[in-house]
């Protein structure tokens, strides 16, 4: 019996070895966009829809979402609305709704889309499914309602609504379950799966050069050929970010997402048309990366720039500190007023005058500051932006604290500072020199009025700050030694430390536009920051942080953006 024991351990133990051997040399999986034909403006890879399915449809932020605020809103979006009757039209041709039974019964392990026509949802689908399973969704079960096809050796199906003209094609081949709104995308898809040669996406120029400089692929991939995608008037309305000029300078993109239990970091690469002018100056990298180590723990917003123009640092301090504003007023939609003349009749060399306008004023020209003179001639390296909120004692109301730190090539002159900010401050805080005047603190300067502003000098470093508290943090973290590579742009938020604040504050300032009780019978209009916003803060309560950094690498910037989850 004993020996009878170990002649089957050794045959099991040589049947692992053997099933190794034969995984390790077995090939690995053709890439999907090997089958997917040229054309496609967005390619979205996974390799485990199933998973990532399964994940968000249990996730508790989906069920706070969808009775959220925020939902509400968008279900009476525009965008919300063409998706529905993109759905609704995939119904009538296929004779399935499109709902998540459906999508569960098509989700397999490695699946792509790839999306030809953003305006008419135009898409082919491929993922890898067993064909057993295949058998067993409503499609295949429904297959005698379609008209059959052929193409690369394979069947396929095919089915079109008469009023929509929309078409719905699908297709089993080996242990892949093929879906498409195209009757040509499917037969070139299941032609490349046979083996014939033509063109992929992996052949057009814009893959090429950004999947290349993407590496590896994370659990979702998304490659976007921007070239045909900004000109699109339908990416130009529903593209959420509304930074279409900035997008204009690249080629193509590809955004990859790898997830943790913890944490999920998005890596992106975007492809420049062309490589910029000059490089960018190192020093200023290294700087903002120094920048970095200042930013206190229980900072809320924080953005530290490399190489930043005297103009934006100048705007900087002005807008968070020396005369905060929300920007330039919008034009007056007042008609202009009356001009009141002693009754002289005008001349038939008048004929160019309007009268439907007010006359034009000439400009004041206002000479330039001495803090915009200091700045203009002082070289700096990188800027720093730090803001945090807090309650007062009373906890009424929410207030925001800010400071700037700017990095010079050489050292600040420390009484040329306080007089350049003493002269920006004074018009507009005093007739005289009451509370303009510094006091000197342990370790930095301070107005000796009721306002607080603070200003401390370091070498080539200049802090500025609305807040003593928010300037001792800084100044303390001096002593840290910075852990950051040499970037373009460092920016973190701190979701756990404002979310509560952003909705005591964003509620404060809708109050005013609330309604009252409703008694029309008319729909509720949730507040947008109130209401809409601040529902969104709080389905996602467990991402607690995200982080962003951009590096440029030639015609290449890279970003990498990492998203803290609390649990």
């Amino acid at each position: 019996m004993k020996r009878i024991a170990i002649v089957l351990c050794v045959a099991l133990a040589c049947a692992g070895i053997g099933w190794a051997a034969y995984r390790a040399a077995a090939p690995a999986a053709s890439p999907l966009s090997k089958f997917v034909p040229a054309g496609p403006l967005l390619f979205l890879e996974a390799r485990d829809f199933s998973s990532l399915l399964s994940d968000w449809n249990s996730s508790p932020q989906k069920q706070q979402w969808i009775q959220s605020d925020s939902y509400e809103v968008f279900s009476r979006s525009r965008l919300f609305l063409r998706l529905k009757g993109a759905s609704d039209q995939f119904a009538a041709a296929a004779g399935l709704p499109p709902d998540m039974g459906f999508l569960f019964q098509v989700s397999g392990e490695r699946s792509a889309l790839a999306l030809y026509d953003i305006g008419n949802l135009q898409f082919l689908y491929i993922t890898y499914l067993p064909s057993a399973k295949s058998m067993e969704t409503s499609l295949w079960q429904t297959r005698a309602k379609f008209e059959p096809r052929s193409a690369g050796g394979v069947n396929f199906y095919l089915r079109r609504d008469p009023e929509s003209k929309r078409e719905v094609a699908f297709a089993i081949s080996g242990d892949y379950l093929l879906l498409a709104t195209r009757e040509d995308l499917m037969a070139g898809a299941l032609q490349l799966m046979s083996g014939k040669a033509d063109r992929t996406v992996e052949s057009e120029q814009w893959w090429a050069q950004s999947t290349a400089a993407a590496g590896q692929a994370g659990d979702l991939r998304l490659a976007l050929d921007l070239e045909k995608l900004v000109p699109n008037g339908y990416f130009r309305t529903y593209w959420v970010q509304q930074n279409i000029t900035d997008l204009s300078q690249y080629s193509a993109a590809v955004s990859d997402l790898f997830r943790s239990s913890n944490q999920y970091r998005e890596e992106r690469v975007l492809i420049r048309k062309k490589e910029p002018e000059k490089a960018t100056a190192e020093d200023g990298l290294a700087a903002a990366a120094e920048l970095a180590r200042l930013v206190p723990d229980d900072a809320g917003v924080y953005v530290a720039t490399a190489n930043p123009t005297s103009d934006s640092c100048f705007a900087l301090l002005e807008t968070k500190l020396l005369a905060p504003h929300l920007g330039a007023a919008p034009p007056s939609q007042m008609a202009p007023q009356v001009q009141l003349t002693s009754g002289e009749q005008g001349g038939g060399s008048e004929l160019e005058t309007r009268i439907d306008q007010a006359p034009a004023e000439r400009p004041v020209q206002q000479s330039m500051s001495a803090l915009q003179v200091l700045l203009n001639k002082t070289p700096i390296l990188a800027s720093l932006q730090v803001q945090s909120t807090e309650r007062d004692k009373a906890g009424v109301f929410v207030r925001t604290h800010s400071a700037v730190v700017l990095v010079a090539a050489s050292d600040w002159s420390e009484a040329g500072v306080h007089s350049a900010l003493t002269d920006f401050i004074r018009p507009s805080l005093t007739a005289s020199q009451f509370g303009v005047g510094w006091q000197q603190k342990s370790a930095y300067q301070v107005f000796d009025g009721l306002w607080p502003l603070a200003a401390s000098v370091r070498g080539r470093y200049l802090v500025v700050s609305d807040a003593p508290a928010l300037m001792e943090s800084v100044l303390s973290n001096f002593s840290r030694k910075s852990d950051r590579k040499p970037a373009q742009l460092l920016a973190g938020f701190n979701h756990a430390h404002e979310s509560d604040n952003f909705t005591r504050f964003a509620g404060l300032v809708d109050r005013p536009n609330v309604a009252l009780p409703n008694s029309t019978g008319t729909e509720r209009q949730p507040q947008f920051f109130s209401g809409n916003m601040a529902s969104l803060s709080s389905t996602l309560a467990a991402a607690s942080a995200e982080r962003i950094e951009v590096r440029g690498d030639g015609g290449k910037v890279r970003q990498t953006v990492t998203y803290e989850w609390s649990q």
